[in-house]
């Protein structure tokens, strides 16, 4: 049988965990299930989710704890990254740098998340800026390290 390593990607994108899962990885999965539900709770997540969907971008600034949102990005992307590697996506020289800046940048957004765009918006800006950064810092070493 044919692992689609996409598929585990954008199940991994949906909920950090499922992606071993499919992988086959039964603790690993439920290791991050686990990890994203303790940090979703205790980050006040869900409730952000919803006011900043709402418009309410203050409420969702006082209702998060920051604390435990820094958490977050990275263990998300972190997630995200194992289960696609693992069903074989993102194998060539360095594959990891889109997840890893993702991971970078998402965090800064939660830092910066107080000032600008809330708890939601700028960490997934983040994240989509530092898939982008890093995609391109990827296809410049690859470049320049083709004939090392």
């Amino acid at each position: 049988m044919k692992v689609d390593s996409f598929e585990r990607l954008l199940w991994s994108i949906a909920f950090p965990g499922f992606g071993q899962l499919l992988n086959g990885q039964v603790f690993k999965g439920v290791l991050f299930v686990g990890l994203e539900f303790l940090i979703n709770v205790q980050s006040h997540l869900n409730a952000a989710i919803i006011t900043s969907f709402h418009g309410d971008l203050s409420a969702s600034v006082q209702q998060t704890n920051y604390q435990w949102l820094m958490f977050y990005p990275c263990v998300y992307m972190f997630a995200v990254w194992d289960s696609y590697t693992f069903a074989g996506g993102g194998q060539g020289r360095f594959g990891y740098l889109p997840f890893v800046f993702s991971a970078y940048t998402g965090t800064l957004g939660v830092i910066y998340s107080t000032d600008w765009w809330g708890p939601v918006w700028l960490p997934i800006v983040g994240l989509m800026v530092g898939a982008v950064i890093g995609w391109m810092l990827r296809r410049l070493l690859v470049t320049l390290t083709k004939n090392a």
